[in-house]
């Protein structure tokens, strides 16, 4: 192969979702057929394309989120197990409320609970207004993405938040269903995003203080809010 022609599969987006199907169909083998894995990546690379507004990196970003849905898909099945509770919260664009949700809670949860988002009508990117009210607290959201809603994080999901989203949700019998009621940050200054973020902190608390309490010890080294 020419260097120019190696220059064109390094470019060339399908060949960079194949060698992403065939790495994950690797590391799921036996959990899920190859047939699924690369399916499911082609899925989630034209998913994510409806709304990005920069090509350049969707590869890499498929790569992670069919990663994401393989194993909620894994987990759904029984094929691997639950080692905590699977939380997934739900907005319309995955912009703004949900991700703030979902970052809250891996930072006061601690590893004791796992955590997706998704939005019901995914956007282009999240709200610069929600990067920087996290970033007061020292949350980074720079690597995070709106992810469009798929059955397979439905299904592994064992408690489903909502925020605004309607009835786009499916709902399954034995899970835990809540919505909370909260102004959407695309329609707030940069205060109102800041007491959304607080509201939705209060909640998360609330909702980990129910699905995965902390123990007396975990509770002491717990991150003290920043901001």
């Amino acid at each position: 192969m020419s260097t120019r022609e190696g220059q064109l599969a390094l470019d060339d987006p399908y060949a960079v979702l194949h060698r992403s199907a065939e790495r994950l169909a690797s590391h799921y083998d036996g959990i899920v057929n190859a047939e699924t894995v690369e399916r499911m990546v082609f899925e989630s690379y034209t998913a994510l394309a409806r709304t990005a507004k920069i090509s350049v990196h969707l590869p890499s970003l498929a790569y992670r989120f069919a990663n994401e849905r393989l194993t909620a898909l894994a987990q759904a099945k029984g094929a691997i197990p639950k080692s905590v509770p699977e939380v997934l919260f739900v907005c319309v664009q995955n912009s703004g409320r949900s991700q703030m949700a979902a970052a809250l809670t891996r930072e006061l949860a601690a590893g004791r609970v796992h955590v997706r988002s998704a939005g019901s009508e995914p956007g282009s990117g999240i709200l610069p207004s929600v990067v920087e009210v996290m970033a007061e607290q020292g949350i980074d959201l720079g690597e995070e993405f709106p992810k469009p809603l798929t059955d397979d994080v439905v299904r592994a999901a064992d408690a489903v938040i909502t925020m605004g989203c309607g009835d786009a949700c499916p709902v399954y019998p034995g899970k835990r269903y809540l919505d909370w009621r909260l102004d959407d940050p695309a329609e707030l200054d940069l205060d109102g995003v800041r007491r959304v973020r607080d509201d939705i902190r209060a909640h998360v608390e609330k909702l980990l203080g129910e699905i995965a309490p902390a123990t007396t010890s975990a509770a002491r080294s717990a991150p003290a809010a920043r901001g």
